[in-house]
């Protein structure tokens, strides 16, 4: 398994994105440990790549309140993985058609259907989240529609701290916060953990080119 600090896993992104054909990139990791910065970074580092997150397929608020799982959102099961499956597929599929994918909106908790575009000319799609490894059906059809996956890792004390703070920022107050992420993020951290070993490349650190 190769190991790179972020800065090499942009350079590796740039190499795979120069292949012949579209190449989708997943990027796991647990909850915190810096998975939407890096992708973000290597959208902005890769001409013409898109970011395809695997939030915008949680099922919506209205539906967990229904199904009683507001309270273990995040959770595995409070996600459509079947739908973002399809999705996959038809990036991997039909690389000539314009597709349409959803978008998880913080500042409503909620995703938006058909957000982002994903053009023909799209050399590398890069999609993030918390079980692209898992290795239960449907989820373990991800594996087989992505490139590479790279697994972030990131010392937990500063993980937890961070997952704490970004709590904090969407309202919640610190004992909420404390509470949130060494309980239900916790128990989906466990699980992503146990995914470490099916990752073809580990990165590790948090250099000033992408902090925050």
């Amino acid at each position: 398994m190769t190991e790179l600090d972020p800065d090499q896993a942009l350079q590796r992104a740039r190499e795979l994105a120069c292949g012949e054909g579209r190449k989708i990139l997943g990027i796991t990791g647990p909850p915190g440990a810096g998975k939407s910065t890096l992708a973000e970074a290597v959208v902005a580092a890769v001409p013409g790549a898109v970011l395809v997150g695997m939030d915008g397929f949680h099922l919506a608020h209205s539906a967990l309140t229904e199904l009683g799982l507001v309270d273990v959102k995040g959770a595995p099961r409070t996600f459509d993985a079947a739908g973002y499956v399809a999705l996959l597929r038809r990036l991997r599929d039909q690389p000539g058609q314009l597709v349409w994918a959803p978008e998880f909106r913080r500042e409503i908790e909620d995703a938006i259907a058909g957000a982002v575009p994903v053009p023909p000319t799209t050399p590398l799609v890069v999609t993030e989240g918390n079980y692209l490894l898992l290795p239960e059906p449907p989820w373990c059809a991800v594996r087989g529609l992505l490139d590479e996956v790279w697994y972030v890792e990131l010392d937990d004390t500063v993980r937890l701290e961070r997952l704490a703070a970004r709590h904090r920022s969407y309202g919640r107050s610190a004992t909420e916060a404390w509470a949130r992420t060494t309980g239900s993020d916790e128990a989906n951290a466990a699980l992503v953990r146990a995914t470490r070993a099916r990752a073809d490349v580990i990165v590790t650190g948090t250099p000033p080119t992408l902090a925050g």
